[in-house]
């Protein structure tokens, strides 16, 4: 038997405690099948829907909704993949086995809100440990009456099935199977109960509304379904998933395109692959970070910007920690969402929501009509989030990004007649985001240096500089109170270094150039960056990306970096930057913002001089802005700055 697995054993019933709707029970159930070989699998669901179930099943991988009217309310119920109860209906379908619905049918059924443990626990502790805890939580609790009912018809029709099969498995909800177990060994009588429900009805839901209404978000049902039937779809099914890449086409308020589903089907197939090993339990942990990964490759291929480590790292952080606040081990769709949109931006988090939302197989013509099925109808919770992705109004450059009015070549190869002057310039607008982002940036490190430098004592005579509550509550037991005392240190800062990728390799950032202000209010500037010849966007106008840069004020002292002897033991192009920022800042601190702290030898090497490095981490610093900030023109010639603003964007 799988070290996860675990069965409840009375008679020759072999029950499986789950879970609803829950992918690592939904394979549980296929480990039990393959350990016990029943003869006979019988579900948690009521006998009066078995007709409609039935064909909702053979449906799948298409998505179905049951609808029925129960005292006077809507009752819906979603037959998806990734639950264990369709899963076990299955596999009885395709072994040919008998399958029993062995529930019972009432009129009334209450609503219960229970904080359950997460089911990812089961991936690490396995399902016993997991459903000991889970029962213990039950025991305490008072059964309702309609429970009470449900059990002992369960228990009843359990009983007929063990007289008539060997081998019966039983596939159950936790809180339902230790009273059904204890009723299982007295003689138990026909219940009464509903034998036939008339207006069930069965549709197709609507794919705009998987990514609401699943309990598993569509993404990690896709991976689940496409390691279960790893087969191709069949010729009629493939014929139409082909129609449907083709004239597929998302907007997002009538201006962003998104990928053709082709893209997505192909990131779904390429995760599958990569999450778990034949035969065991998918990790919800690596389908999350396969998510993450697709939808960084997605953003890539969109905007041209690259999700870098330290972004990666504060969304793995802010969505565990986001999920340990609602008292679960790993974040839902929303959580996550959050995380994307604000570790990154909300481009990013609008390519993750459109993988994760993804379900391949779900169309919106099918034999049966289609039903737009809501939360809110299913008496759910729900969460609102909105993305404001950044509108891309111009042409169409090396990343990708769709553009509109923006000026075109008359003849190609036109604008590289723009590039003869000699002479090349800066855009004044970005000369002005980037001087105001390194003033804001020393503002930042001596910001930091006074708080470093604060002092917290137990409250005497002063209140100093105001009550620390951290401190004071760390300490409670203590029964003082502790206050404390900003020392406001002297601090000047001479220059600022943002290294937003190393490039120790020297393969992504080959340009490197020294820049002199252009008067007394601008600084010296070096920096590393992507090619002009890759983007060109007007006549004598490329756009580039920096790799890092270094601003050092007062202006026109800074001789070329790059060919410095002195800076030949570095070790990539930012530490050449922050080395020449020791050098030639006239005060005593030099800002350092990256995704790494520098080296140990760098601090030396700054001790020696008499300087201090002030270590900003690029993850603490405002993504949005980073982003804007990274874009850069370079202008071949003063006159093009009376034209630039036609074409830069």
């Amino acid at each position: 038997m799988p070290e996860r697995l675990h069965l409840e054993n009375f008679g020759n019933v072999h029950a499986l405690p789950i879970l609803h709707y829950r992918m690592e029970f939904a394979h549980l159930v296929r480990d039990a099948y393959e350990v016990l070989k029943p003869d006979c699998i019988a579900i948690e669901l009521p006998r009066t829907l078995e007709p409609q179930f039935l064909r909702a099943v053979a449906r799948l991988p298409e998505l179905s909704v049951l609808a029925y009217h129960v005292a006077g309310q809507s009752v819906f119920l979603l037959v998806e993949p990734a639950d264990p109860l369709i899963e076990g209906a299955r596999l009885a379908l395709k072994h040919r086995i008998p399958l029993h619905l062995v529930d019972i049918d009432l009129d009334s059924y209450p609503s219960h809100d229970e904080q359950l443990p997460d089911s990812y626990a089961v991936q690490r502790i396995g399902l016993e440990p997991f459903y000991r805890e889970v029962e213990k939580l039950y025991r305490d609790l008072e059964p309702c009456e309609e429970d009470l009912r449900r059990e002992l018809g369960m228990a009843h029709r359990l009983q007929q099935l063990s007289a008539q099969h060997q081998r019966v498995l039983f596939i159950c909800g936790m809180s339902h199977l230790e009273r059904i177990r204890e009723s299982f060994g007295r003689p138990l009588a026909q219940p009464l109960t509903r034998t036939h429900r008339e207006g069930i009805a069965i549709f197709n839901l609507h794919p705009e509304c998987c990514h609401e209404v699943l309990a598993e978000y569509p993404f990690l049902s896709s991976l689940y379904e496409t390691r279960r039937s790893p087969l191709p779809p069949e010729p009629t099914q493939a014929a139409s998933l082909r129609k449907s890449f083709n004239a597929f086409e998302l907007i997002l308020g009538g201006k962003q395109s998104i990928p053709e589903e082709q893209a997505l089907l192909e990131s779904i197939q390429r995760s599958a692959h990569r999450i778990a090993d034949e035969g065991e339990m998918p990790d919800r942990q690596k389908i999350m970070l396969r998510l993450f990964l697709e939808a960084a490759r997605h953003y890539r291929q969109e905007t041209g910007d690259k999700v870098h480590y330290w972004q990666k790292r504060a969304f793995f952080r802010f969505a565990r920690n986001y999920a340990l606040l609602s008292q679960m081990l790993l974040p839902d769709l929303y959580q996550m969402l959050a995380a994307a949109r604000g570790c990154l931006d909300d481009n990013f988090a609008y390519a993750f929501f459109r993988l994760a939302a993804h379900y391949p197989w779900q169309r919106e013509q099918s034999d049966i009509p289609t039903l737009r099925l809501s939360a809110a109808e299913l008496s759910a919770g729900t969460r609102r989030i909105r993305f404001r992705p950044r509108e891309q109004v111009r042409g169409k450059g090396r990343s990708g990004i769709k553009m509109t009015n923006r000026r075109k070549e008359k003849r190609p190869g036109d604008w590289l007649e723009g590039f003869d002057d000699p002479y090349i310039c800066s855009y004044p607008p970005e000369d002005l985001s980037i001087e105001e982002y390194g003033r804001n940036l020393k503002r930042i490190g001596a910001r930091q240096l006074s708080e470093e430098a604060s002092r917290t004592e137990p409250f005497s005579v002063s209140l100093l500089d105001g009550i620390d509550m951290r401190e004071t509550i760390r300490n409670l037991r203590e029964g003082k109170i502790y206050v404390k005392e900003n020392k406001r240190l002297k601090s000047g800062v001479g220059c600022v270094v943002v290294v937003f990728d190393e490039d120790r390799e020297d393969s992504g950032y080959p340009y490197c150039m020294t820049w002199l202000g252009e008067h007394e209010q601008e600084s010296d500037m070096a920096f590393y960056a992507t090619p002009p010849t890759d983007n060109i966007v007007g006549p004598g106008i490329s756009r580039c990306e920096y790799g890092g840069f270094l601003l050092s004020y007062p202006p026109r002292r800074m001789h070329d970096v790059w060919q410095d002897p002195d800076y030949r033991e570095a070790l990539g192009k930012g530490e050449v930057l922050l080395m020449a920022a020791l050098d030639y800042s006239l005060e005593k601190d030099v800002v350092y913002a990256a995704a790494k702290p520098p080296r140990s030898y760098l601090k030396q090497q700054a001790a020696r001089l008499g300087k201090r490095i002030i270590y900003l981490p690029l993850g603490s610093l405002s993504p949005v802005a980073l982003k804007r900030l990274r874009a850069f023109h370079i202008l071949y010639g003063k006159d093009k700055r009376d034209i630039a603003k036609d074409y830069i964007w």
